[in-house]
C-alpha cells in the first residue's frame, strides 16, 4: 500500500512529482457528482424548507390504481417548488410512511411514487403532520380540468379508479419531446363539398349542422364500397371549418390510415395528427403534446385516442363500434363508444357512430331518441351492394364438388368468373391449416386424452391439443373406434392450398393475424383472409367474394354470435364492387343470412334489440361480471350493497382457456339501465373494502362492468 506522501508526489498521469491538490480535486468532484445524482434519483423530504406563501397545500392523486386508495392526498408545498407545482403537473411524492415517522413537524419516509397535482389550497382538513412534495417532474400541465372530469366520469361508470383511467388517457412522459415547442396552429380550412354524403337523404343537412357549430348526434349506416373514409374525413373537415376540433377513433391502424389519407387530401398536412399504437414513445408523446397545446385541432387514431385532449371539441366519431378492439384490455376496461358518448355529453359536441353494419347498442341509441339515424334509401343501397347468393346444407349434400373439396360448384363458378375481371376475396373463419378435427365415420369431435380439449392441426402433419398443447400421435375415436379424421373447420392456410391447386395460374395471398395485408392490387388474384384481416382491393374493389363455413361463426356460444357474424360478413361484402357477387356458405333461412341477402343490418339489430328486451339482457339492462372462486364470489356479492332490483345469475363455471385447466367461475349481476351507476358504485365500494382488509389471491375476484362476452 502506498503512503500518503507517496501518493501526493505522483502527477496526474501517475508519475512522481505531480501536484498534491490534483487528486483531492478529482475526488471532490466525483463525490459532488455522486451526491447530485443520488439527490436527483431519490428526492428527499425537505427538512426545514419554508413552505409556499400562497396556497401551501397541494392535493395529489397518486398513481396507484387500487380502489381503496382512490382519493386525493394532501402534501405540503416547499417554497422552491411553489411556482412549478401547479394543478395538472406530474410530481413525485413519498407515500406510505406511518405517523410515527415525523421530524420537525414533517412526515418522512415512504416510497417514491408518481402523481398529479389536482389543486392547490390554503388549508388542509387533515390534522396530522404532512409530508412535502419531493419533486416536480415537469412543469407541463398535462392533466386539464376537462380531462380530469372525463376521467372521473369514466371511472365512476366502470367501477374503476381515477388513477387507472388517467394511465390510459395520458401517455408516459418523454423529456426530449416535452422540451421541444409545438408548431403554431394553422388557420381553419374552408367548408368542403358534401361529396359522398349526398347519397344519404339527411347527409348534406348533417354537414350543414356541423358547419354552423351545432352538435347533432347521429348513427350512420354507411353504404358498401370504398367511400366511407372520405365521408368521415369530410365530416371532420366540416367541423374544423367551424373553428372547432374533431376526433375519430377507428378499430385498427389500417382503417385509421385510410381516414388519415382522406383527411390529408381534403385539408392538407398540419391540421390533424394520427395517434396509433404503432408510434414509438417519443413520437406518440410529441403528437399528444401538439394536441394538448392546441397546435393540432383534429385527431385520428385507434382506441387510446378516445381520451385525446382536443381543444374546443366539436365532433367525436367512432367507426365500427362492434369491433372487439374498441374495448380496452386494461382496467377499468372502458369501451370507446361509451367514452365518446360521455365526451359528447360533458363537452357538448356532436356524436357520430358509423359502420357498414349496425350493433344492438347503436340501434338502441336511435330507438331511445338519443341519436337520429343517417341511412340511404333502399334504391341506393341496392345500387351499391353486391349480389348475395347462399349455399345451404341441402345444396351441399347434392353437390359432388362440395363433398369432394368443401367448396360448392357455385363457389367455384363465382371464383372463375370473378378472376376474369379482378381479385377475389375468400373469408375463412379460422386461421391455420385444420384448426378443428372430428371422426371421419361418426363426426364425433376429436378430443385430447389428457384434458379433453379439442385436437388441432396447425400444419399439415402434427396433431396437438388446443388447451394443454400435448401432442397426439395415436388418436382413435372412442365412440366408433375409427382411426381416420376429417376437417370439422378448415383454416385459411388449407383453403389457400386447395384454391392454389384448383387455379394454378393465379397467385394466392393470405391475410391473417400473423401477417395482415393492407391492400392488394386490382389484378386477378385469390386473397384468403380471416375475418377482420381483409385487405382493401385497389380500384373499384373485389370482383367477387366467398364467405365460407358460416355455421362456424353462427355456432359460437355467445349472445352476440349472430350480430358478430353479420358484421363480419357485411364488412367483407362491402369490399366487393356493386356489380360483383358474394357467395355465403350458410343455411339460407337463418336470420343473419337473410339480413345479409337483403342488406338490412339495421332491421337485424332492431330484432335483436327486441329479443334482448324480453330477456333483460344488455343493452336493455346494465350488467356486471364477477369472476373468481365460487365461495369468493358469493361472499363478495353478499357483502355488496346492491340495488334493490339487482338480479344475480350464477355463479357458473367458465370454459377453460387455452393452456389452462380452469378459469374459475363467473356470476352476472344485472339491473335496469337507470340503476347502472348504483350497481357500479356498490361493486366498487365492496371491492375497495376487500382490498383495504387484505384478501389472499385465492379469494380475489375480478369485476367488469358491461362485459363484452356474456355467453
Amino acid at each position: 500500500m502506498s503512503s500518503e506522501s507517496d501518493s501526493e508526489e505522483r502527477s496526474e498521469d501517475g508519475s512522481p512529482g505531480g501536484p498534491p491538490e490534483q487528486l483531492a480535486l478529482i475526488r471532490g468532484m466525483v463525490a459532488e457528482a455522486k451526491a447530485t445524482a443520488e439527490e436527483k434519483a431519490k428526492p428527499r423530504t425537505w427538512r426545514g424548507a419554508p413552505l409556499a406563501k400562497d396556497l401551501p397545500i397541494a392535493r395529489i392523486l397518486v398513481n396507484k390504481g387500487v380502489l381503496h386508495l382512490d382519493q386525493t392526498w394532501d402534501y405540503a408545498v416547499p417554497e422552491h417548488l411553489a411556482e412549478d407545482a401547479q394543478p395538472g403537473v406530474r410530481v413525485r411524492v413519498r407515500f406510505g410512511a406511518g405517523e410515527g415517522r415525523v421530524r420537525d413537524g414533517r412526515r418522512e419516509g415512504g416510497g417514491l411514487i408518481d402523481g398529479f397535482v389536482i389543486e392547490r389550497i390554503a388549508e388542509t382538513d387533515y390534522t396530522g403532520p404532512l409530508a412535502a412534495l419531493a419533486q416536480v417532474v415537469s412543469p407541463e400541465r398535462v392533466l386539464s380540468p376537462r380531462m380530469e372530469k372525463l376521467a372521473r366520469a369514466v371511472a365512476q361508470r366502470y367501477a374503476g379508479s381515477l388513477a387507472d383511467v388517467l394511465q390510459l388517457a395520458i401517455p408516459p412522459r418523454h423529456g426530449q419531446a416535452e422540451s421541444r415547442p409545438s408548431p403554431e396552429p394553422r388557420p381553419a380550412p374552408g367548408v368542403p363539398e358534401p361529396g359522398g354524403w349526398e347519397r344519404y337523404p339527411a347527409g348534406p343537412g348533417f354537414l350543414r349542422e356541423l358547419a354552423s357549430g351545432a352538435s347533432p348526434r347521429t348513427v350512420w349506416t354507411a353504404l358498401p364500397g370504398p367511400h366511407w373514409p372520405d365521408e368521415l374525413a369530410r365530416a371532420m373537415a366540416t367541423t374544423l371549418a367551424s373553428g372547432r376540433g374533431a376526433l375519430a377513433v377507428l378499430p385498427d391502424g389500417r382503417a385509421a390510415a385510410r381516414v388519415d389519407e382522406a383527411l390529408t387530401a381534403l385539408v392538407g398536412k398540419g391540421l390533424h395528427t394520427l395517434l396509433t399504437a404503432e408510434s414509438g414513445p417519443q413520437k406518440r408523446y410529441t403528437q399528444w403534446l401538439s394536441v394538448h397545446r392546441g397546435s393540432v385541432r383534429a385527431v385520428i387514431g385507434t382506441r387510446a385516442a378516445m381520451f385525446a385532449p382536443v381543444r374546443d371539441l366539436g365532433l367525436v366519431a367512432v367507426w365500427d363500434d362492434g369491433d372487439s378492439s374498441h374495448s380496452d384490455d386494461n382496467a377499468p376496461f372502458p369501451h370507446v363508444r361509451e367514452v365518446l358518448q360521455l365526451r359528447s355529453l360533458t363537452e357538448g359536441c356532436a356524436f357520430l357512430l358509423g359502420g357498414t353494419s349496425c350493433t344492438v347498442e347503436a340501434a338502441q341509441l336511435v330507438e331511445s331518441g338519443w341519436a337520429r339515424p343517417l341511412v340511404a334509401d333502399r334504391t341506393t343501397v341496392r345500387a351499391h351492394a353486391p349480389r348475395i347468393r347462399t349455399v345451404g346444407d341441402e345444396l351441399l349434400a347434392r353437390d359432388e364438388a362440395a363433398r369432394a373439396a368443401r367448396l360448392p360448384s357455385l363457389a367455384w363458378e363465382t371464383v372463375r368468373e370473378g378472376l376474369k375481371t379482378g381479385p377475389v376475396l375468400v373469408q375463412v373463419p379460422r386461421r391455420g391449416y385444420v384448426p378443428r378435427l372430428a371422426c371421419e365415420r361418426c363426426r364425433t369431435p376429436a378430443r385430447c386424452g389428457a384434458c379433453a380439449g379439442p385436437l388441432e392441426a396447425p400444419d399439415a402433419r402434427e396433431l396437438h391439443c388446443g388447451w394443454c398443447g400435448r401432442q397426439e400421435s395415436a388418436w382413435h375415436c372412442e365412440e366408433c373406434g375409427s382411426f381416420r379424421l376429417r376437417a370439422q373447420v378448415v383454416g385459411a392456410r388449407r383453403t389457400a392450398e386447395e384454391l392454389g391447386r384448383a387455379f394454378p395460374a393465379v397467385s394466392v395471398r393470405t391475410s391473417g393475424r400473423d401477417h395482415v395485408l393492407d391492400r392488394v392490387p386490382d389484378a386477378p388474384a385469390l386473397v384468403v383472409s380471416t375475418p377482420g384481416a381483409e385487405p382493401v382491393a385497389e380500384g373499384e374493389g373485389y370482383a367477387a367474394a366467398l364467405l365460407l363455413d358460416g355455421w362456424a361463426m353462427l355456432g359460437f356460444p355467445d349472445l352476440r354470435a349472430s350480430e358478430e357474424a353479420l358484421r363480419r360478413w357485411i364488412a367483407a361484402s362491402s369490399l366487393v364492387r356493386g356489380s360483383g357477387q358474394v357467395v355465403i356458405v350458410a343455411e339460407p333461412t337463418l336470420r343473419p343470412v337473410q339480413a345479409l341477402v337483403r342488406w338490412d343490418p339495421v332491421g337485424h339489430a332492431l330484432r335483436e334489440l327486441a329479443e334482448r328486451a324480453e330477456l333483460r339482457f344488455p343493452p336493455v339492462s346494465r350488467m356486471a361480471s364477477v369472476i373468481g372462486r365460487k365461495e369468493a364470489i358469493e361472499g363478495f356479492l353478499a357483502a355488496a350493497d346492491l340495488p334493490s332490483d339487482a338480479e344475480i345469475l350464477g355463479p357458473v363455471p367458465l370454459p377453460a382457456r387455452r393452456g389452462e385447466a380452469s378459469s374459475g367461475e363467473r356470476a352476472l349481476v344485472r339491473v335496469r339501465p337507470g340503476n347502472g351507476a348504483a350497481l357500479a358504485a356498490a361493486l366498487k365500494s365492496a371491492q375497495a373494502g376487500r382490498m383495504a382488509r387484505g384478501v389472499s389471491a385465492a379469494d380475489s375476484v375480478r369485476v367488469r362492468i358491461d362485459p363484452p362476452d356474456i355467453g
